[in-house]
């Protein structure tokens, strides 16, 4: 389900909702049951954030998990063929997403949750494979943090005093 939404810079975010939970907390009447959502947010050109948000109705949980997303955005590098610069592997919690790159044509290669950050994120060609723990969070969280590690040709130059064409051969 893809809705658009307009954040503060005026950029159009497009919002994803990765996974609804039914939660329940026990207290001295019983139980209280409330909806948990983990929702992706990106603007399809090289920012992506992820929030979750709690509460007694699914659409206010949904509007939650938005406004958190849209506060945790972080920039992701992305190369001329829609790919990520290098390979990697990002890691949160027992989640580990391997994030390859991918040449001109490919598509994206993932599964559910590390889908949805790549697409919003804006990366047309990357291939991922998810590795340890499948929760849904987790999985979401170790994407986004390991598209922050990645690094640039220019970055990686400029951090060890060489041209780039010394980085790249």
């Amino acid at each position: 389900m893809k809705r658009t939404i307009v954040d503060a810079n005026q950029v159009e975010l497009n919002d994803r909702v990765v996974a609804i939970k039914r939660v329940s907390k026990t207290v001295k009447g019983g139980r209280t049951m409330r909806f948990s959502a983990l929702v992706v947010v990106g603007d399809g050109n090289g920012r992506v954030g992820a929030g979750l948000g709690k509460a007694g109705e699914v659409p206010e949980a949904i509007r939650k998990g938005k406004e958190a997303a849209v506060k945790n955005m972080v920039n992701v590098p992305i190369d001329e063929n829609n790919s990520i610069p290098h390979d990697l592997i990002g890691k949160f919690g027992s989640a580990a997403v391997l994030l390859k790159r991918a040449s001109e044509g490919t598509g994206v290669i993932a599964g559910g949750p590390a889908r949805a950050v790549v697409e919003l994120a804006g990366i047309k060609n990357i291939r991922t494979k998810s590795m340890g723990s499948n929760n849904k969070t987790n999985v979401v969280l170790a994407t986004i943090k390991g598209l922050t590690q990645l690094k640039t040709p220019e970055e990686v130059a400029r951090l060890r005093g060489k041209t780039v064409e010394e980085i790249l051969g």
